[in-house]
């Protein structure tokens, strides 16, 4: 089985891609939605929320206590890697242990924080999606009903896009105007071609 990973800044259109990867087949693994149902019920992460957060970190109903996260996260710019040790390791091995279900000779790992999270050590392959800024910035403002300043800051909390391209095995350039479905062609058939 080959894992690849997919990546990309805010607005580069990971998801899209995806999409395109699930209409041929290959089932994909979303990092955030994933991370979010763990945080909800992951024994593990639960006890060690709890204990850094206290008995707030969850609600009466045991959901997640989403502002009392929030308020812990943005008390001290030290938090978002603890929290991120705890959920990373328990969202990495759950990856594995769904990629090992899988009935596919490929499956997609789509994950924003790919590189930053030394997630690209638990695929073969990484792909990063690539867009313009302009074209990213636009795209982010429809889709999530935000400023363009807020688009920005969330923008410089990522790694730089050319980083990520140099990292990457391949990439798909999103731009609206190269043929995507060629590419995904091409690349496919170059991992396929390589795991041979």
């Amino acid at each position: 089985m080959i894992k690849i990973g997919i990546t990309g800044g805010i607005g580069a259109g990971k998801s899209y891609i995806c999409n395109l990867l699930k209409q041929r087949g290959i089932p994909v693994y979303n990092c955030d939605e994933e991370a979010k149902r763990l945080m909800g019920n992951s024994p593990l992460i639960k006890k060690k929320l709890t204990q850094i957060i206290g008995e707030n970190a969850y609600t009466h109903d045991n959901a997640l206590n989403k502002p009392a996260i929030a308020k812990f996260l943005f008390a001290n710019d030290k938090n978002a890697a603890i929290i991120n040790s705890i959920v990373h390791p328990v969202v990495k091995q759950d990856f594995i242990d769904w990629a090992n279900k899988q009935d596919s000779g490929i499956v997609v790992q789509e994950n924003a924080l790919l590189f930053e999270s030394n997630f690209d050590k638990s695929v073969d392959i990484t792909i990063e999606v690539y867009a313009p800024t302009e074209v990213r910035l636009e795209r982010a403002i429809a889709r999530d009903k935000s400023s363009a300043q807020q688009i920005k800051s969330r923008m410089a909390q990522q790694m730089d896009e050319e980083e990520k391209r140099h990292r990457a095995d391949f990439c798909i350039i999103n731009d609206g105007a190269t043929n995507i479905e060629e590419q995904i062609e091409f690349i496919i058939s170059q991992i396929v071609q390589s795991k041979k």
